[in-house]
Parts: structure tokens; sequence; C-alpha cells
């Protein structure tokens, strides 16, 4: 497979530049995304193959930018007559409109990961032998265990960007990911716990016993801590958070507000507030694309800008948003590297990459020594934000009671309850242990799904709202 996507065309890039630029004249923006991803999925449950895919697709994306409008058309057919038809139909956004072309984002020499495509090897039996020996493995490592469900995933992602002004960008993105979950039972109880990792990277990460022996391990710990939990205290109580993987609270809860669309259409609680303290002084949180290998990395976004280091929140203070190239320019900002689609079928919009707040001074046992009594939330799963108004519900996976400054006993069903301006103000001691989660982050968006990453260090938020079924 070529990685040279304008050559997949029946014509020859001056033809395909031509037509771009005809098809974007009079635009303010606009660009032509071809993509080439190729995806690999297997699964492993009670101690049997479950379920294997594989699937290739390719196509592009012709975007023209007028003002606030946009005009997308996109087909599966790279033909410069497909092409032909799509100018048509995104033309009706430039009509009678007379726009100045922005010029191009700027170059970059970055390469944040390789471009060997993961799906090839290991091969498929190797593979398949990784998912079993992973079952075996948990199997005999506790009678408690009552079913095992492995999975692994790789993607290789082909993107060129090619503009009306003839700039060409390409960006090759490879992607694997290992999941692991356990059920634990005793009797009639049944608990779960689960572990995923993965990356910009090659599956050899994965094959060392080293890598998935951790995983496998804490996978399995979660399970049975969560076999020995109680009900859920509810209430107003200080909580501790983990650091790491519960950072998706601060995506949700305060990433999506702080991205360009919603705060030029002042749809999020954030709108109007650039420059005012929007968190606890000490707090800063940025969004970095730029991390080698990490799974929100990105070498360029799919608008061909670079992806940057950006400070949105510092020492408290709102000093930034995530922006794509349309909604800077409408705000009189510049472009961030956050323009993100899911694939050739959708339009780019300001995406979040990997993002996470600064360590503070504190160590973990300090923080967690200071509480009388709460929860000390170590990792969470499913969650609910409203971007408008910042409220959000969050569900623990794994989470303690926290008593006289000490971990107590495990707990289940607890819910964190609260508005996310209003959270990050009741932060009261930041860890010295940020980190960024295992490289298992998904992101939804208007119907659209990119890789992200999240981090954090420990905190302490005063009097947050706890759901639980013990009183």
């Amino acid at each position: 497979m070529t990685t040279d996507l304008v050559s997949l065309f029946d014509c020859d890039e001056r033809a395909l530049t031509q037509a771009v630029e005809k098809a974007l004249s009079g635009a303010d923006d606009g660009e032509l995304y071809i993509e080439h991803a190729q995806a690999e999925s297997l699964s492993f449950d009670n101690g049997r193959l479950k379920g294997g895919s594989f699937n290739t697709d390719q196509g592009f994306g012709l975007r023209a930018v007028a003002g606030e409008a946009v005009g997308y058309a996109h087909a599966g057919e790279l033909s410069l007559a497909a092409l032909t038809r799509a100018a048509d139909a995104v033309g009706a956004v430039t009509h009678g409109y007379s726009g100045s072309y922005a010029s191009a984002p700027q170059r970059t020499n970055a390469r944040l990961y390789g471009d060997e495509n993961p799906i090839g090897s290991p091969t498929f039996e190797e593979k398949v032998k990784l998912l079993t020996e992973i079952d075996a493995y948990l199997r005999d490592k506790d009678p408690k265990v009552r079913q095992v469900t492995a999975s692994i995933a790789a993607s290789w992602q082909v993107v060129e960007i090619l503009r009306a002004d003839g700039h060409r960008v390409r960006d090759i993105r490879p992607m694997t990911r290992l999941n692991i979950s356990v059920v634990a039972g005793q009797g009639e109880r049944q608990e779960s716990g689960s572990f995923g990792f993965g990356g910009r990277m090659s599956f050899a990460d994965f094959l060392s016993d080293d890598s998935w022996h951790k995983g496998a391990d804490d996978a399995l710990r979660q399970a049975l801590v969560n076999l020995e939990a109680i009900e859920a205290p509810a209430g107003t109580m200080d909580v501790v958070l983990g650091n790491g993987w519960p950072g998706v609270m601060l995506h949700e809860a305060v990433g999506h507000g702080l991205e360009g669309d919603f705060n030029r259409k002042k749809t999020s609680a954030f709108a109007g507030l650039m420059g005012e303290m929007v968190a606890a002084p000490g707090v800063t949180v940025v969004d970095d694309g730029t991390i080698g290998n990490r799974r929100g990395s990105i070498t360029v976004d799919d608008e061909g800008t670079p992806s940057a280091y950006n400070v949105l929140i510092e020492n408290g203070r709102l000093v930034g948003y995530m922006q794509d190239r349309q909604n800077a320019r409408l705000m009189g900002m510049k472009a961030t590297g956050n323009g993100r689609r899911q694939g050739y079928a959708h339009q780019p919009m300001p995406r979040m990459t990997n993002t996470y707040m600064l360590s503070g001074d504190k160590t973990p046992e300090e923080i967690i020594s200071s509480v009388k009594k709460g929860i000390y939330a170590v990792s969470f799963g499913g969650g609910q934000v409203d971007i408008t108004s910042g409220k959000f519900v969050f569900g623990c996976t794994e989470a303690y009671m926290i008593e006289d400054g000490k971990i107590g006993a495990p707990v289940k069903g607890a819910m964190l309850i609260g508005n996310g301006p209003d959270a990050m103000q009741r932060i009261t001691m930041i860890g010295n242990d940020s980190k960024l989660d295992t490289g298992i982050g998904n992101c939804g968006k208007a119907g659209q799904w990119v890789p992200v990453g999240v981090g954090q260090p420990h905190l302490r938020m005063n009097e947050i709202t706890v759901g639980g079924t013990r009183t």
C-alpha cells in the first residue's frame, strides 16, 4: 500500500490541485482531506476466540468555508469525477460570496510516532496466542476468577491534506490497544475489574510478559477489591481523586467547555470568561498533542496545523481555548492544532488531544491524611456532562472510604455529582504526581469519535456531592 494518497487518484497532482483550487474559489478556507485506513480487532472470552474483524476504508472529504457557513461533501471513490461532483455540492456555500483564502498552516518537521503498520506484525496466530495466555494466566492466578475477557485492536491511518494554494501535508498514524476485563465471584456475588493500555506504537510493546502481566494483575486486583466493597455513602463530603485516568472527569467537565466552537457560540459554561479566575489558584490545565507515541497525540491535526502545547487554565485563570481554523478566525484567535475529525466522511471541529492538569506541591499521602471523612476515587467508569451548564455525574469503578486521614474500606456505587467550573474552585490540594492515563481514551462529540489522553495529579476537592446507596 502506497502512502502517497494523491497518486491513488486517476489524475496527476497538478490536475488535482487545479480542481481543488477551482472548487474553493471565493472561500475563506477549506481543503481536500484524503484518507486510507485499516483496522483489526480480536476478542477472547470464556476461553475461546469470540470475534475478529478486519476492514479497509478510503475516501476523501472536500470542505469549503465561507464565514460561519461550511460546505462539505465526501466520497469513497478516489477519482477526478467524484471530486468534481463534490465540488458542485460544496460550491453552494460560496455562491455569491467572495472571501479571501486563508494562509496555509505552518509546516512542521516533528515526528511524534513511527509509521510502521502494526496490523501485519505479529501474525494472527501470535495475537491469538497472546490472548490465550492472558486468559490462562488470570484463571490460574486466583480461584475466584469466573470470567476473563481480553481484546486487542490495531489501526493504521494515512491522511493527506491538499489545499487550494498547493500546500500539502501527510501524516501516518499507527494505533494499538490491549484491554483486559476480569469477573471475580464469591458465592452469589460477582464484581469486575479492568485494565487497558495502548498508544501510537507497535504490538511489540504488548508481547513482553512484563507488559501485559502488570495489566492483568491490576484488572484482577480491582475485581477482588470490588468483591469486598461495601455500599457507598450518600451526602456532601470531601473527595480525593487519584492521578492518571481520573483526569477523564477534567476532560469531560472542563475540557469540552474550553473548545472554541462552544465558546464562540456562547453555549459553554466558560463563555466570556477569558482572563478570569475559573479554577482554584494553583490549577494549571494544558492540552498537549506533542507527546511522543501517546494515544491522543497528532503530528498535525486534520486541517494540517501542527499540534501544540496549549495552556488553557494557568494558575486558576482562563487563558486559552482549543481551536480549529474556522473558529479561531471568527474569534480573532490563533489555530491551536485541535482541528480533528473521525475520518474523511466528517468535518473537522475543535477537539482535545492529551488534556491534563499539571502537578502541585503536595504528596498523595499528605492529601489523603488531610481528610477527616471522605471518598478516595481511584478510577472512573461512565459519566454524563452538560456543556452549557457544566453539570456532571461520574460513576466510580474503584473507590475507598477515607476515615481520620487513612484509606478505609472499598465502596461500590459511588457517584460524583457537581458542576465543572464550581468543582474547579473546590480544589484545595494538588499532588506532585501528575501522570497521563495508560492510553485507553476515546472522546465523542457530535457523533464523531477520536482517540484522546487524559491525566492529572492527586487532588483534594472539598464538599462534593456523592451519590450512593448508604446514608
